[in-house]
């Protein structure tokens, strides 16, 4: 019987630090997987390898999403280590809210190249191997704000919309080249990022946290935040070899919000 195991399988994620990375990185690790952390903090970093010291192939690569050089230097640095990438997690992201009106262009780009271009450079650094090797799993974290609208984050919006794009055309070009392109898409998550959204919706309205909090877990009809251990094994079935036949979907993970 397959044990759905990832023995033998190198597995890149970005932003694995912390929230949904950090989750996603533990359950790949514990399904057998070779791990590479990226992100831009190098604490955070350590410590996640450090939380998975039980793990003997965790390491840590520091790179910034934003920086093509550093993106091509992390990447021949954990194919160095651990050989080639058979599956890569797109998770880095960052979300900032702000009125339409007020959005400058500094912000706009700061969203874009963050949430989508970061998504489109690591790809195209592992893309080559995968095609040569006819083998490769690529999951992208978008969010719901992918596959609807929310006020005031209208960049974030337009950034994760271009990351499900890209999902379904890289899926069709890969399709018969033993390669699956997809995207998981959280609802509001346990995470540092709804912290922070935590903490504008109080300063900005005057609510208190209980009713921040209570306010955006309307959105979800289980009445509830999703965790980021959830996220993760959504990306973990996505990512085992039984899963060929799963490319270019948009997976909502949010209690129903998105159906």
């Amino acid at each position: 019987m397959n044990d759905y195991s990832l023995n033998g399988k190198h597995a890149v994620v970005t932003g694995g630090g912390s929230g949904i990375g950090a989750a996603i990185s533990g359950v790949l690790a514990q399904a057998g997987a070779r791990v590479t952390l990226m992100g831009r903090d190098a604490s955070k970093l350590a410590a996640q390898r450090e939380s998975l010291a039980a793990y003997d192939d965790v390491g840590c690569v520091t790179m910034d999403v934003t920086t093509p050089e550093a993106i091509e230097q992390a990447f021949a640095a954990a194919a160095q280590a651990m050989g080639p990438v058979d599956i890569l997690v797109n998770n880095a992201g960052q979300a900032q809210a702000s009125p339409f009106a007020a959005i400058d262009l500094a912000l706009w780009q700061r969203m874009i190249d963050v949430n989508l271009t970061g998504v489109f450079l690591c790809t195209q650094a592992v893309l080559p191997a995968m095609l040569e090797r006819r083998y490769g799993r690529i999951v992208n974290v978008a969010s719901t704000a992918g596959q609807i609208g929310y006020p005031y984050v209208a960049a974030y919006c337009a950034a994760k919309h271009g990351v499900i794009g890209l999902t379904r055309s890289l899926a069709l070009e890969v399709a018969a080249k033993g390669i699956t392109v997809n995207a998981v898409c959280p609802g509001y998550t346990e995470t540092e990022l709804l912290h922070t959204a935590l903490d504008q919706v109080v300063s900005k309205t005057g609510r208190s946290m209980d009713e921040a909090r209570a306010a955006l877990q309307r959105a979800n009809p289980q009445q509830r935040f999703v965790s980021p251990e959830e996220v993760a094994h959504a990306v973990r079935w996505l990512v085992q070899s039984e899963s060929a036949a799963v490319t270019g979907q948009s997976i909502s993970i949010s209690g129903g919000e998105v159906m």
